[in-house]
């Protein structure tokens, strides 16, 4: 299993310092990255990451709702493989037309992704799994209406609150889930409460070996009380000691 860092989670000191940042998440051991907001710098940003051995795998931009040509243009000048959309309102998953037309949309962009070499895929929250329509989950229709190369990015720490088993809702999705956001804590809405990997209520080794064509672990906090590189530290030990 390879592992990396979504950069979201070191927000604050990128703003500070771009580059030692970067600097200091390799000095951790990440050798892959998940960028964000990658459009305006992916120039300052390819160059920090390639100097200090980290390579940018996927990265978050909103192409459901912005112009697609210059988000795939910086994915690709990145080197990316993967461009996630991370968030569609909660009001786009209450009915299943609604669904099918974000679904419609994701296939679209997957069409103009492949002329650049890229795929595309969907990260959820919690209410794209706890809106049950028919008695499945909006996720789960959403999955019958993509592109059979749309990839699905998913968030174990939110499907369990979201209210599934995670390890029994990823064997589900199939072969749709290739990455997986991987965080721990108490079962709560409140970010702040996030702990690193092993320190919560999460059975992260079970969803990720329910996973079987899963290619990437990303270590992300959406929020972080302590010192947020001590925490991407001990998620990045605990996943190298149980990967098997």
């Amino acid at each position: 299993m390879d592992y990396a860092v979504q950069l979201y989670s070191v927000r604050d000191a990128l703003e500070e310092d771009l580059e030692h940042t970067i600097t200091r998440l390799a000095e951790i051991g990440f050798t892959r990255a998940e960028p964000y907001s990658f459009v305006a710098r992916a120039t300052e940003l390819n160059a920090a990451l390639r100097s200090a051995g980290i390579t940018p795998v996927s990265g978050h931009a909103p192409f459901l709702s912005t112009p697609l040509e210059p988000i795939f243009k910086a994915a690709e000048q990145l080197g990316m493989h993967t461009v996630i959309d991370p968030y569609v309102p909660p009001e786009r998953w209450t009915t299943l037309s609604d669904i099918e037309h974000t679904a419609n949309l994701m296939n679209a962009a997957q069409n103009t992704a492949s002329q650049h070499g890229l795929r595309v895929g969907y990260h959820n929250h919690d209410f794209e799994i706890s809106t049950i329509i028919d008695g499945r989950t909006a996720l789960e229709h959403f999955v019958e209406f993509l592109h059979p190369a749309v990839v699905l990015e998913i968030d174990a720490f939110w499907v369990t609150v979201g209210g599934k088993n995670p390890a029994e809702y990823i064997t589900t999705l199939g072969d749709r889930v290739r990455l997986m956001h991987l965080k721990d804590g108490p079962l709560s809405h409140d970010t702040k409460t996030q702990r690193p990997a092993g320190q919560g209520d999460m059975n992260i080794t079970a969803a990720i070996h329910a996973a079987p064509h899963l290619e990437l672990g990303i270590v992300e906090f959406d929020d972080y009380t302590g010192d947020i590189f001590d925490g991407l530290a001990q998620s990045l030990r605990f996943l190298e000691a149980h990967d098997t």
